[in-house]
């Protein structure tokens, strides 16, 4: 394979597994991140949740070492304690459960509640949901948490146009129905949805992360609520693929009631998949964002955009010392892309750049399955607006992330 920088030649190949996930063969007794449960029972799938009329508090550490290169200048060694995230689950009654997330990011630079549901099961079919949820787009959104994943950095398609993570006040439905041998889910949420910095701020692109508000907690700042949804097929044994949207009127067009500028509309698809073929386990996501920017910000500010990340691990060892029974050692590579602004300049024809291609191959090793240490090697090229020679960058990590 020919690795181009800032072109889609290295994701092209592994994006094109993705539709062959839903096929996958049986699983394997070794497995690298886990993929046993559907992606909507994310939140419930953690190793403090209790059973009927239970209280548990549980929670997550991740800590991480970066070494970083950029076109031959050097970061230095850094180290950083990246999140320590504190659970709080209720199983108040058989039909109804409480569950929060409280995080506190980099130390204490950021604290945020990202977690604060109530959910009232009605049947497996239909779950009514309301509070601070996380809205069902793509796969990782829902299941963000670092234990569970073999590399130090999440995909930058799910935090560069998915704005993972993402959360929102409001409410909804979900459940499940048994189609043949398979489970098929469903999701549908009202939210308050982002906001105007998805154009106005201070990156001078279009970055949907930025629309996330101090205030979305509290209020939306224009009265249109946003709209969710995800269906995802899951076939026991073999894996899960999922298709899923989020839309949303971004900016503030209302003011005392009065509508004062054009409504302008932010949509995101997404397509997950992951499994098994053998031995190797398959994640992977795809998403694409169409955005209406304001008038003469077209071309600097990007209508378009997409991202896709493919990872493939191989677990290699099974050591079952003393003590460790369930240790597991495993390799893996990430593929993976984003374009921040897809199309061509009008007065030229020539390709808009601002994109990032990386390649991360890496080493895990899970102690017990709630545990993982990872070491990573990144390389990532980013071309600018106008299509410049790309930006280089290369280093390493090594990270720990553990469930307690």
């Amino acid at each position: 394979m020919t690795w181009t920088p800032g072109r889609r030649r290295i994701l092209r190949p592994g994006l094109a597994l993705l539709a062959q996930v839903a096929a996958l063969s049986g699983p394997t007794a070794l497995a690298a991140q886990a993929d046993t449960t559907l992606a909507q029972e994310g939140v419930y799938d953690r190793p403090f949740i209790t059973g009927v009329g239970g209280t548990s508090i549980g929670g997550y550490v991740e800590g991480n070492t970066n070494w970083f290169v950029e076109d031959g200048i050097g970061e230095g060694l850094s180290m950083e304690l990246r999140r320590f995230n504190i659970f709080l689950f209720s199983s108040i009654s058989p039909r109804v459960r409480f569950l929060s997330e409280l995080e506190f990011e980099h130390g204490t630079e950021e604290i945020a509640l990202e977690t604060a549901l109530v959910d009232v099961r009605l049947g497996p079919s239909f779950v009514l949901r309301a509070g601070i949820i996380l809205p069902p787009i793509g796969y990782l959104n829902q299941n963000h948490d670092s234990p569970r994943w073999d590399w130090v950095d999440r995909p930058l398609v799910t935090t560069e146009v998915i704005p993972t993570t993402l959360s929102e006040v409001g409410g909804g439905a979900y459940g499940k129905v048994g189609v043949g041998g398979s489970v098929l889910s469903w999701d549908l949420y009202f939210t308050n949805g982002l906001g105007d910095g998805v154009v106005e701020n201070d990156l001078g692109r279009t970055h949907i992360p930025a629309g996330k508000r101090e205030e979305q907690f509290a209020e939306d700042n224009n009265g249109s609520p946003a709209v969710s949804a995800r269906l995802g097929l899951r076939r026991p044994g073999r894996g899960e693929v999922g298709v899923s949207w989020y839309g949303a009127t971004y900016n503030s067009f209302r003011a005392e009631g009065e509508e004062v500028d054009a409504r302008r509309r932010l949509d995101l698809l997404a397509v997950d998949a992951g499994g098994t073929v053998g031995p190797i386990s398959l994640r992977g996501e795809a998403a694409w964002a169409r955005v209406d920017v304001p008038e003469g910000l077209n071309e600097l500010f990007g209508e378009r955009q997409w991202g896709g990340h493919l990872d493939v691990q191989l677990p290699v060892l099974h050591p079952g010392t003393a003590g460790y029974g369930d240790a597991l050692l495993s390799v893996g590579v990430r593929l993976e892309h984003v374009d921040f602004n897809v199309g061509r300049f009008q007065s030229t024809g020539r390709q808009i750049g601002d994109e990032v291609t990386a390649v991360a191959p890496g080493v895990s090793l899970r102690p017990t399955p709630e545990t993982v240490f990872r070491l990573n090697y990144r390389y990532a090229w980013a071309t600018d607006f106008v299509g410049n020679e790309p930006t280089r960058r290369a280093g390493w990590q090594v990270g720990f992330a553990t469930y307690f």
